[in-house]
Parts: C-alpha cells; structure tokens; sequence
C-alpha cells in the first residue's frame, strides 16, 4: 500500500489526462495517474492508434498513436506516478484528503481530477445472426494496424467521424473499401462527408445488414437491405463495424456526484458538486460543453490552476507563461 499523499490524483490515463499531469507539473504539483486499461492513452490507445487525429491546435493531423506518446513525453514532466491496470472503486472524503480505493490498492491525494472519458467502453456489436462467429477472426471492432488491411475487400458499417475516417485511411491500403450506413445521412464532420463522396470509397445508403455469408472460419460475403427490400451481396475479405461504444462510469456513479446522463456536472472552475474534486475533458458537461480532446485540453489548465489554488489559497489561479516557466 502506497500511503504516500499526494496533491492530485488523476482518474484516467487518456488525452486529457496526460495533458493534465503534464500542467500540473506547471503548477509544482505532486501527481499520480490512475488508469484501468494496460496502457496509458485511453480510447485513442486501445480502439484506434493507426487513425489520424485532426482537431488538435497546430496539429493538421496526427496519427493517435504519434499523439499519446507526444503526450505522454509531456506528461512526464511532473514525473508521475503511474498505476496501470488498476480501477477506482470507492472514494472517502476525509477532514485533509481523500481515500480512494481500486481492486490493488487505497491511495491518498489533496485533491481528485477525473479525466476517465466515457468511462469503461465496450463497442456495440452486430446485431446479426452469427456476427459473433467471426469475432477476432475478419469482424472487427477495432483497428490496430491499418496494414492488416492491405489489398483486400474491405466493408465498414457505420456512419459517424470513426467509420468515415477507417473508410478515408483504408483507402490508401485496400485494393477495395464501402461503406455502408442504415441513414440516408452522416453523421460525422461536414468536411469528413465531403470526402468521403470525393473518394473512390463506395458510399452504400440507406442500408441495414441482413447476413453475413461465410464458412465459420471468415465472412466471403455481406447482404445489405433498403428500404425499399431490395439486396445487394457485397464480397469481403474484412469487415469493421463502427457503431459507437456502450459506456459506463462505474463505481464514479456512487460517489455522489452530480451526474447529467453519463456525464460529471461541472462549473466554469471544472469543480464538481464535492469540493476537491475536478473533472475535465468527455468526462464532465457543462453549458456548452462540445467533447473533442482539443476541449479537454482547454479544460486541463482551468481544473489544475482551481485545483492549485484549492491546496493552497495564496498561489494564483492565473499561471506564468510556459515560455516564462522554460527559460
């Protein structure tokens, strides 16, 4: 047991979290970082690190992959603890600090920053007869190397950034890529759907899956339906489905805090509803919030300057420069 306090104890591993230890190394603060997957860098990490990510300030893309470990070099600045594997169950607030306990351990902070996105996730699956026959074998749920996917027949299902985004990159790589979605429209970025139909990607809509047609060992092909019931046969040799994740806080959702769907409420200090506690990036809303990690970013600086001066109330909210810190 590591009876060690320290001044802020991050929840969550991702993009924004790792900003976070980064900024409150910034701000002399005394940090560890918390994370139930194996290794660090949240969703970006575990579902899609051959992707690009487009969104970042100064960044015109990036692969995740590039942008974690860019990231986890800068959080290494506040020299963090790190508990990989490990998942917060209970936390006690107590008159000086807080108990938090995971299944390995009870660890002791001044204060709490949750930066555990959407929570535990898992991708909602095909509903289809057989779908999971062909779990790990050519259905996939996740990408973790686009050249896996290298001349070959390839089908995404979905219609949000993420399926638009496999169907752009896998482009590059396949000998074939469609798309299919069950809408008429997209749901993802205006400037991602334009390409999309600037692409030689086949654009199938609106289409539901009807079967998957193969051996038991690997998918040969797809029946998609209209609405009018009309069916087409799509050969494959792979097939990534992108509907999104089911997404749970957890243990999070009984520690009273003041919850908005599956969302962590937080005012314009990124402060919860018990004080010492913090949240920033998909974790939390607010008014206006939009989820992006370029948002969670924005919010890192405002949780760890509140959290700065929560622990010690003669220090500033407004920090130096970096520019002025790094010279």
């Amino acid at each position: 047991m590591d009876k060690e306090l320290y001044d802020v104890i991050i929840i969550g591993g991702g993009p924004t979290g790792l900003f976070a230890s980064f900024y409150a190394g910034l701000r002399d603060l005394k940090v560890k970082i918390i994370d139930s997957l194996p290794q660090l860098g949240g969703q970006l990490m575990e579902l899609y690190p051959d992707k690009y990510i487009y969104d970042i300030g100064g960044l015109p893309k990036i692969l995740a992959r590039d942008l974690v470990a860019n990231l986890e070099e800068q959080a290494a600045y506040s020299n963090p603890t790190i508990c990989l594997e490990e998942t917060a169950i209970t936390l006690e607030k107590l008159p000086e600090y807080f108990a938090l306990t995971t299944d390995k351990s009870v660890h002791y902070s001044k204060t709490i920053l949750l930066t555990s996105g959407i929570g535990s996730f898992q991708p909602r699956k095909l509903n289809v007869p057989g779908a999971a026959d062909y779990n790990g074998k050519n259905l996939h749920y996740k990408v973790k190397d686009i050249n896996h996917f290298k001349d070959s027949n390839v089908l995404v299902l979905g219609g949000g950034d993420s399926a638009l985004d496999w169907s752009l990159m896998l482009e590059e790589v396949a000998e074939n890529v469609t798309i299919c979605h069950r809408k008429e429209q997209f749901t993802a970025h205006e400037m991602t759907v334009q390409q999309l139909h600037n692409s030689k990607v086949q654009v199938k809509t609106p289409f539901g899956i009807k079967e998957l047609v193969g051996n038991g060992e690997s998918v040969h092909e797809v029946v998609i339906v209209g609405k009018d019931k009309s069916e087409q046969r799509i050969p494959v040799d792979h097939v990534i489905v992108n509907y999104g994740n089911v997404a749970s806080l957890g243990p999070l959702k009984d520690w009273g805090l003041e919850m908005q769907k599956n969302s962590v409420v937080v005012n314009e200090k990124m402060e919860t509803n018990i004080e010492g506690i913090y949240a920033a990036g998909d974790v939390c809303t607010h008014d206006g919030k939009v989820k992006l990690i370029a948002v969670g970013f924005g919010e890192v600086p405002i949780a760890i300057s509140h959290i700065k001066t929560f622990i010690d109330p003669k220090s500033r909210v407004q920090p130096l420069h970096s520019t002025s810190i790094f010279e």
